[in-house]
């Protein structure tokens, strides 16, 4: 069996506000530490059935980049819920939504 590591360095502020984020993987060609500005993880807890999320973006994340990273967040979880279930008519509607937030949040023109 084949085991892989996902590392996160989270660098903090005197009021623990992320400064820099870097991510780094066995699995990756690149061994470097490599930085981004915001992440979202969510783990699935089956014992207690519930989701343990982790958000986090560095206090320089510009407003129009997180809106951004929003948008995409929703469509690419679109793409996980339906490969997962297979439900085509709830991810057509969340594209709907997508669609509509992109709209909403000037994305899109």
């Amino acid at each position: 069996m084949k085991t892989a590591e996902i590392k996160l360095t989270i660098q903090l502020d005197d009021n623990n506000v992320p400064e820099n984020i870097m991510w780094e993987s066995t699995d990756a060609q690149n061994k470097e530490k490599l930085p981004v500005k915001s992440m979202m993880l969510a783990l699935w807890d089956a014992s207690y059935k519930n989701t343990l999320r982790i958000d986090l973006w560095t206090k320089d994340m510009p407003v129009d980049e997180m809106k951004r990273f929003f948008y995409e967040t929703l469509q690419t979880m679109g793409d996980s819920f339906l490969r997962a279930t297979g439900e085509t008519n709830i991810v057509e509607d969340l594209r709907d939504y997508c669609a509509h937030f992109a709209e909403k949040m000037e994305l899109v023109k």
